[in-house]
């Protein structure tokens, strides 16, 4: 049995979470209205109301029962059976934002339609010119 996690300690469950989603105790303190020494008692706590529980798992991402139910050594499990196929498909890629295309190719494209609408409004603003010119001389 892993020393971090205790099967009855959800204080560590949340805190486990909490680094394995790159947060801080000050964002997640932030995300409930509370102040981060709360997180660190709450993360001290073997238990833990249920409604705040709730808001916690919320902010996590997590539901309550992953939440409860939490081991280092599931999620150890869960990484070490996964296939390239599901890293590949709809498990991982929920919250990965993936381009079709080039970035760069794409604002090269849009500097340069820029650059051939400035040009046509700057040959307008020259043929006006001349036009105004060829009426005041009266030709």
């Amino acid at each position: 049995m892993s020393t971090l996690t205790k099967p009855n300690h959800i204080g560590r469950k949340i805190s486990r979470i909490r680094e394995l989603r790159d947060m801080k105790q000050e964002a997640l303190a932030q995300a409930l209205g509370i102040s981060q020494q709360s997180i660190s008692a709450i993360e001290n706590s073997e238990t833990i109301e249920e409604e705040r529980l709730i808001e916690i798992a919320k902010v996590l991402g997590v539901n309550v029962e992953a939440l409860k139910n939490f081991s280092d050594e599931a999620a150890i499990n869960f990484f070490n059976t996964v296939s390239d196929n599901d890293i590949n498909g709809n498990v991982f890629n929920a919250n990965v934002n993936s381009c079709s295309f080039n970035p760069l190719d794409k604002m090269m494209e849009i500097v340069d339609e820029n650059r051939k609408l400035y040009e046509r409004l700057l040959q307008a603003e020259k043929d006006k010119l001349e036009y105004l010119e060829k009426i005041l001389n009266g030709k």
